[in-house]
C-alpha cells in the first residue's frame, strides 16, 4: 500500500481554505499556525501557507477544456467520487470542469471533475471503474 504523501500550496486567505477544505471537501484539520494549515485529504497531508499574493496559473487543452496546468487531487473509489461530487453539487460548488468520464470504454476510462479552492488552486478529483487502469497506456 503506497504511503501518504504531501503537499505544501499557496492560498491568499486562511479562513476561507480552512472552511471549504473541512466542509464542503470533509478534510480534517491537524497542526496549523497563522500562517499555514495541515489538512487530512483523504488520508494524506496537504499544507496550505499564506502567501501576500497568488501566482498565476496556465491551462492546458485538455479534451476541448482548460485544465489548469498547475493543480493536484486525489483518486477516490468509483462511489466514493460520485459521492463527492454529490456533496460538492449541494454545498453550490462552482465546476471549473463538471464531472466527466473521459476514455470511456477506452483503457484508462475514468470519472474526473475539476474546482478550485478559495484561493483559486485547482484540484482534480477522479476515479476509475478498475484502479488496475491507472497507469494504463492510451490507445494509439
Amino acid at each position: 500500500m503506497p504511503r501518504p504523501f504531501h503537499l505544501a500550496f499557496p492560498v491568499s486567505d486562511l479562513p476561507a481554505t480552512r472552511t471549504f477544505f473541512v466542509e464542503v471537501l470533509g478534510c480534517g484539520v491537524g497542526r496549523e499556525s497563522d500562517r499555514w494549515i495541515d489538512f487530512d485529504f483523504f488520508g494524506h497531508q496537504i499544507t496550505a501557507h499564506l502567501v501576500e499574493q497568488m501566482p498565476p496559473v496556465a491551462t492546458n487543452p485538455v479534451d476541448g477544456k482548460h485544465v489548469p496546468s498547475s493543480h493536484f487531487g486525489v483518486v477516490l473509489a468509483w462511489e466514493d467520487w460520485h459521492l463527492l461530487a454529490e456533496r460538492l453539487k449541494g454545498h453550490g460548488t462552482e465546476f471549473l470542469i463538471g464531472p466527466y468520464v473521459r476514455f470511456q470504454g477506452e483503457p484508462g476510462e475514468q470519472a474526473t471533475l475539476f474546482i478550485r479552492d478559495p484561493s483559486g488552486n485547482g484540484l482534480e478529483f477522479k476515479a476509475f471503474r478498475d484502479d488496475a487502469q491507472l497507469f494504463a497506456p492510451a490507445r494509439k
